[in-house]
């Protein structure tokens, strides 16, 4: 492609590269758009070979100017998010991490598990990576302190739950505790998960000594067991210095520094990194990411690059940031990172004392990472991918389909997506077959094909190579679809007992070996399998448990739950007259002779066992 940036804007704004199916394949920004632009289309720009392949892959370009860099950066980070171009740096594990939230707006507080940090003044604590330190405080919570764990408003009295009776909560639905007594125990709560040991156990201690001193024997010696088991649970925490605060520690390392394409400019290697999260000064969990073959000019581009791609998420940055080096355009990714958090955000590439200790040690577990055995070179094996089923280019992105039935009944299909590394799950997709009636897996593999992408034929969610499960029959149903809605990708079928790969030309390919890309395709057809049938399983129980109540027309959950409060069972809905169902909240005449209809109809099934009753 040769495109005429003579008339492009010499301002700010963001550019979109597209690919031959008008999927985005690269989204970037630039202080100056026509010289940004003109870097990767002009024959004398030194391209790495990454970015070469790219610039090959390029139909079309488009742009939108903003009014300055940050403008551009915020511009960019959402379409990222949007679009997930393949050759920006996009981590596969892009959900949003759980952190713990106490609801001190509430009058009578709460802990929660949101994955979402929101400006409400309640309080926050996280966000816990992995997880597991996170359900373990929570479950030391609710065992020790007693705190209500319901979401109801309690703007009523209420009878206490099971909860009041297992000792684990006060029961303030019931007003069985005062508020000023309550709040003692959350302060206990928030002081537990600042880390604040000296100030709870001191608290602690005194009242279990006023409890002794009241004769009050048995309550103290239950606070005496809660000391000692918050005493192990500070111990076990690990403490890095309180006075840090609140720090993400941003380690990496690649592969090589360098690694020779052939070109006179080098290409920068694929990247670990490892965050450790540091909360009051407490480590509270790390995690570890994989980029392979980024597509970056240095180790300060692709630092920016995945700040922004890991920040981008609904979490809000802490309010220091360490790093090895200075990332490129740190005045402006401070000032988004500062806006995300509503205050100050600092990226510091500390030479010395504790924080300099702490990046040495995510840098020493990044290498660790970039040798783990499990990080084989993905670009091969999807090479390998490619040449054994006779695709023009490697994919990097592989969709696979399966249906689900039994004689034809609750019949349900499944789509799963790999990319990169791993599964996709958030690209993941349920069908519940409509329009086929009786046994026909050409028909439903045509309406599973049809509704998944039939609304994506110019999005990126459409995959280099689609999949699937069974032989040519199956295949040829899904080529008839993807023609008609005008997708042109990769294809082929794939089957078991042997395991074979079916392609378009006819041929038959052996997939049981043990080669890489054999485990690969065999992986993916087991995961949409086990997605299939479990959704299909689930299907089926659902009709299986479905209330005869729930057929009639106009009646729901909540009319059928008032019908049987009311009545007892469906024989006594049959013997109540239509005055008597018309007269319940909620129904009018009309209903109440749809009931009684929709009921006498059910009597007439010889031998029908209905055992509803409430």
């Amino acid at each position: 492609m040769n495109p005429d940036i003579a008339e492009l804007p010499k301002r700010p704004g963001v550019y979109i590269f597209k690919g031959s199916k008008e999927n985005v394949i690269y989204v970037g920004k630039a202080k100056n758009l026509k010289n940004r632009l003109a870097s990767y289309f002009q024959k004398s720009s030194g391209l790495d070979a990454r970015k070469q392949k790219m610039v090959r892959l390029i139909r079309g370009f488009s742009y939108i100017v903003t009014g300055n860099e940050l403008e551009a950066l915020i511009l960019e980070a959402n379409l990222i998010k949007q679009h997930k171009p393949r050759f920006n740096i996009i981590l596969r594990d892009d959900k949003n991490y759980p952190c713990l939230k106490l609801t001190v707006k509430e009058q009578w507080p709460r802990l929660e598990v949101v994955r979402r940090v929101k400006n409400d003044s309640n309080v926050y604590f996280g966000p816990y990576v992995p997880a597991q330190a996170m359900w373990e405080a929570l479950a030391v919570i609710r065992k020790h302190f007693r705190i209500r764990t319901c979401k109801y408003p309690l703007d009523r009295p209420m009878r206490p739950c099971i909860q009041y009776q297992m000792k684990r909560c006060p029961a303030p639905c019931a007003g069985l505790i005062d508020r000023e007594e309550y709040m003692k125990t959350v302060e206990d709560v928030r002081l537990f998960l600042l880390g604040e040991k000296t100030a709870l156990i001191d608290r602690l201690q005194k009242h279990m000594l006023k409890l002794s001193d009241e004769m009050r024997f048995e309550e103290a010696a239950k606070e005496r067991d809660r000391l000692l088991m918050l005493q192990r649970a500070f111990e076990s925490q690990k403490v890095i210095s309180p006075e840090l605060g609140d720090i993400d520690v941003i380690g990496y390392c690649s592969g090589d520094d360098t690694q020779n394409t052939g070109e006179d400019t080098p290409t920068i290697s694929p990247f670990a990194f490892h965050i450790l999260f540091i909360r009051n000064g407490i480590m509270i969990g790390a995690k570890d990411f994989f980029i392979e073959n980024p597509l970056a000019d240095s180790e300060e581009s692709m630092l920016h690059g995945f700040i922004e791609a890991f920040y981008s998420k609904d979490m809000t940055p802490p309010p220091v940031i360490l790093t090895n080096k200075t990332p490129h355009g740190i005045k402006t990714l401070q000032e988004w990172l500062g806006a995300k958090r509503s205050g100050k955000a600092r990226i510091k590439v500390p030479a010395r004392g504790k924080k300099h200790e702490l990046l040495i040690m995510a840098n020493e577990n990044a290498k660790l990472h970039m040798s783990s055995p499990k990080y084989f070179d993905k670009g091969n094996v999807m090479a390998e991918v490619g040449s054994k089923l006779n695709l023009e280019e490697a994919p990097h992105s592989i969709g696979a389909f399966d249906i689900s039935t039994i004689q034809g009944s609750d019949s349900v299909g499944a789509y799963v997506c790999w990319e990169g590394e791993d599964f996709n799950k958030n690209r993941y997709r349920h069908i519940r077959i409509k329009n086929v009636e009786g046994v026909d897996d050409y028909a439903m593999m045509r309406e599973a094909v049809e509704r998944v992408f039939g609304s994506s034929r110019n999005d990126a969610s459409i995959p280099d190579l689609v999949l699937i499960d069974g032989g040519a029959g199956q295949l040829s149903a899904a080529r008839e679809i993807l023609e008609g809605l005008g997708i042109n990708t990769g294809l082929a079928g794939i089957a078991k007992k042997p395991d074979r790969a079916f392609l378009l030309s006819g041929k038959v390919i052996d997939i049981g070996d043990r080669s890489d890309s054999s485990l690969l395709l065999r992986k993916i057809r087991d995961e949409v399998h086990r997605f299939a049938v479990g959704f299909h399983r689930k299907s089926r129980d659902k009709r299986t448990l479905e209330s005869p109540l729930e057929k009639i027309e106009g009646i729901g959950k909540q009319r059928r739950l008032s019908l049987l409060r009311h009545f007892g069972s469906l024989e006594g809905i049959r013997n109540a007259s239509v005055e008597e169902i018309a007269a319940l909240k909620g129904f009018n005449k009309e209903l109440a002779e749809k009931v009684k209809q929709g009921v006498f109809d059910l009597k007439l099934i010889p031998d029908r066992k209905i055992p509803e009753t409430f």
